[in-house]
């Protein structure tokens, strides 16, 4: 039996990361259209280094990440913490902050888009930046709430019976405490704003184009090595993001645990 599941382990991640190896092989492939390896260049590399208009369309797809991300966690860990008390309509509430979570990309987009049409809001990077702000939230939010059912509030409610203001001991106990889930969250959030592809076509104007529309309006023709040759960029980047946040979130923090 352990066989059995150590074979079909390894089917699955053949499955999962082939598709990876080949796109990074290939990147280096000499030929421009073949499928067949012909020789090792570093030409499509140095194409993305001196192609503006990528750089262009990164540096958009930075912006909206980057400031999405910051009040995304900043809005998620605050919708997180304000769940943690019983009130009436308590899940109600959770049920609305997680809904952009189960929502299709698709319907979220199109509702935005009729939203800032109805409100008269020209579309550009500061609605792309309000649209990712408003599905990462959920990210953020399950991901801290889940970190805050583990927390032992006996540790805060000590803090201020020691004279520590509310605010203070979120700050000393509480903020430390939830900083992995924090993190995590924020790590989420950030790559799902890098990656979309779908709301940001609906929420930007002309000439805002990100690096995901960029990439589907090249493979629409065909899968060049230059196109691998940026995913594969944007695949090292993100495992160093990933990597940077499990050693941050590893880190020992005081002021509370699982």
């Amino acid at each position: 039996m352990r066989k059995l599941l150590g074979g079909f382990t390894g089917i699955v991640l053949v499955a999962l990361y082939a598709p990876i190896v080949v796109m990074i092989v290939f990147s280096f492939n000499e030929s421009k259209y073949s499928v067949k390896w012909t020789g090792f260049t570093l030409d499509w590399y140095r194409m993305l280094a001196h192609d503006d208009k990528i750089h262009k369309d990164l540096w958009n797809t930075l912006k909206i990440s980057s400031v999405s991300t910051v009040l995304a966690t900043l809005l998620g860990t605050m919708a997180a913490m304000a769940a943690r008390n019983t009130f009436r309509g308590k899940r109600l509430y959770q049920t609305l902050v997680a809904l952009p979570v189960m929502v299709p990309d698709i319907v979220l987009g199109m509702s935005l888009y009729a939203l800032f049409r109805f409100l008269g809001i020209p579309r550009s990077l500061v609605t792309a930046v309000i649209a990712h702000t408003t599905f990462n939230l959920a990210y953020v939010a399950v991901v801290v709430s889940a970190r805050l059912q583990g927390l032992d509030r006996s540790i805060e409610l000590a803090a201020q019976d020691l004279g520590a203001p509310p605010l203070w001991a979120f700050w000393k106990v509480t903020l430390p405490a939830i900083l992995p889930g924090v993190v995590s969250g924020a790590v989420l959030a950030f790559t799902l704003s890098f990656d979309d592809f779908v709301i940001t076509y609906f929420t930007t104007g002309p000439g805002n184009g990100t690096l995901p529309m960029r990439i589907y309006s090249l493979v629409r023709f065909a899968v060049t090595p230059e196109i691998n040759a940026l995913s594969t960029v944007i695949l090292a980047a993100s495992l160093v993001l990933i990597a940077a946040a499990l050693k941050f979130s590893r880190v020992p923090v005081a002021g509370g645990g699982r």
